[in-house]
């Protein structure tokens, strides 16, 4: 989609030194070309010297007037998305990236259009179907060339749903249709842990929790009023680093100020968390936040002695007794690169079952859905490598001291800081009875 009041902005911007657009046939030969995919793979200087190193998904496309710049260009499932957004200044000399509000909005954008088709990549027909109808979803996203609405999935892709939006001055924007039925609300709160453990006296173990709290607000009405409130149990950590999605209307300013920067800050706000918003109509993310947790969830010692041509090793993990003892998946993996394949093994596990990867170079440790009763499980072994091959997988972090044990796992029903939605205090300004599901 070429925006021609956008192309004349960039000339009025640029006088003489303009570089036109070329037809969209050469644009996207060009961009094949600067893109490396054409069948042509030999040595082009400006485009393959060693100085020129792509940092980011912004590149210069040389085409017949000229280089175009900046062309946002990257590559996803077999696709590309490209646009080209206007500099809001001349582009000699080149201004620094991030002061070009144009890039973001053009990034945003194709991220939207990401979001809408790769659902559908797997099957051809629904996925050509998908990008028949991305014309209409751009007239009504990008309308004159400036995005005002990223979310191209919750946009109505047929024409006469367009022509009959009630305008409604009190409806925000960011709430694109308006919902008929019963009120519904669903809540999720996700936690995620970031762990690194070191079994040793001088370095320090990490440890860092990340929060996400997304809704989905089914309600009538042009502008509806939801307050929703996060609580913590008496001991939970409290919440910090707090981001807040646009819709919500109002904060308390101490909830915003509590932050992880400044362990010895006094700025701790444990609570509640109130949230007064108008929500979209799609799914959103009402809010991020970090939390300081006392405990990382499971605790983890890794030793490995290495006598001749094998490798000893002993692992231990112990669940800490404040965590819900029902996962998903528990698992721990164990990788050896940089050496051959392994030839020879011999283990003992206390809990759970060894498995060999299939190319021979990583342990994965099953422990299920449980730890048993005494919340501990060893595993004990000896590894012996083969030669190694060409194919074999290198890591240059897993050498010597740094082997390492990754933990991979998923506690259903269960947040690490306690934080939970209280289904009694969600309060919903809108009539009938509204389903609550948190």
């Amino acid at each position: 989609r070429r925006y021609p009041t956008v192309e004349t902005r960039a000339e009025a911007f640029n006088g003489s030194t303009h570089v036109a657009i070329p037809s969209d046939n050469d644009f996207l030969k060009a961009l094949l070309f600067e893109l490396r995919l054409t069948d042509d793979q030999s040595f082009v200087e400006h485009r393959d010297t060693c100085t020129r190193i792509d940092h980011s998904s912004v590149r210069s496309v040389r085409v017949e007037g000229g280089d175009l710049w900046p062309v946002v260009a990257f590559q996803k499932s077999g696709l590309i998305y490209v646009c080209l957004p206007l500099v809001e200044e001349t582009l000699e000399p080149r201004p620094p990236l991030l002061t070009i509000s144009g890039l973001s909005q053009g990034l945003a954008l194709l991220f939207g259009i990401l979001d809408y088709i790769s659902p559908s990549r797997k099957n051809e027909a629904e996925m050509s179907a998908k990008i028949g109808q991305l014309r209409n979803l751009l007239i009504q996203a990008c309308p004159l060339g400036t995005p005002l609405n990223t979310n191209i999935s919750s946009l109505n892709s047929s024409f006469d749903d367009i022509q009959v939006i009630p305008t409604d001055e009190k409806q925000p924007v960011w709430r694109s249709n308006t919902y008929k039925g019963k009120p519904q609300v669903n809540v999720s709160i996700t936690e995620k842990v970031k762990c690194m453990q070191y079994d040793k006296r001088d370095v320090v173990d990490m440890w860092q929790v990340y929060g996400v709290v997304n809704c989905k607000c089914d309600i009538e009405g042009a502008a509806p009023n939801v307050t929703l409130t996060l609580n913590l149990p008496t001991n939970g950590s409290p919440l910090q680093d707090i981001l807040v999605h646009h819709c919500v209307t109002s904060v308390d300013p101490a909830m915003l100020m509590s932050s992880s920067v400044d362990p010895l800050d006094d700025s701790v706000y444990s609570g509640p968390y109130k949230f007064p918003f108008i929500p979209p109509s799609d799914s959103f993310n009402l809010c991020y936040y970090t939390s300081q947790v006392p405990v990382p969830p499971i605790l983890g010692c890794y030793q490995l002695i290495e006598e001749g041509s094998q490798l000893k090793l002993t692992v231990n993990l112990k669940l800490h007794e404040s965590i819900k003892n029902s996962f998903e998946y528990c698992e721990a993996r164990i990788p050896f690169f940089n050496r051959g394949p392994i030839a020879h093994l011999e283990y003992k596990v206390s809990y759970g079952q060894l498995d060999l990867s299939r190319e021979k170079s990583l342990l994965v440790w099953i422990i299920g859905q449980k730890f048993p009763k005494s919340s501990e499980v060893s595993l004990t072994g000896t590894v012996t490598f083969g030669a190694a091959g060409e194919e074999h997988p290198t890591d240059y972090v897993c050498t010597g001291n740094t082997a390492y044990v990754k933990m991979y796992f998923r506690i259903p029903d269960f947040t690490l800081t306690g934080c939970y939605v209280d289904q009694h205090s969600v309060q919903i300004f809108a009539p009938g009875k509204p389903k609550i599901t948190a």
